[in-house]
């Protein structure tokens, strides 16, 4: 898999996309600074469930034996968390969001938050991804 942040693509589709919601724009505060919120779509979420094939599975059994970090259940750790949040910045995109507030992570392969419409307070910012 490509993780190449410009060519990262979610594992399915939740809805038709409309908009764009960028990385910038998701905060686990539940207000962005200098912008206010217009409008709360809803929560947003991405779930994505893993396993590792039989052969990475034996090796993370034997690697339990010497103990220290189980890098291959680290990587999938890793890998299932950002999958979850670009799915939950799909998610939010689709439903007409600009930004998600008060995102959060529960375990390894949930990613959840407020999409939510907002202004820039200042007059000429731009505000969309």
């Amino acid at each position: 898999m490509n993780n190449d942040p410009l060519e990262r693509r979610v594992p399915y589709n939740v809805s038709p996309p409309r908009y764009s919601v960028s990385h910038q724009m998701v905060t686990t505060a539940f207000e962005l600074p200098n912008h206010r919120v217009m409008q709360n779509l809803g929560v947003v979420r991405g779930i994505v469930v893993r396993s590792r094939n039989v052969f990475a599975t034996i090796g993370a059994t034997l690697q339990t034996i010497v103990g220290g970090n189980i890098t291959v259940w680290t990587t999938l750790c890793e890998q299932t968390r950002v999958d979850a949040f670009e799915i939950m910045i799909q998610h939010a995109t689709e439903i007409g969001a600009n930004a998600v507030i008060g995102a959060r992570y529960d375990t390894t392969d949930l990613a959840y938050g407020t999409a939510v419409i907002v202004e820039p307070t200042s007059p000429g910012e731009s505000y969309r991804g």
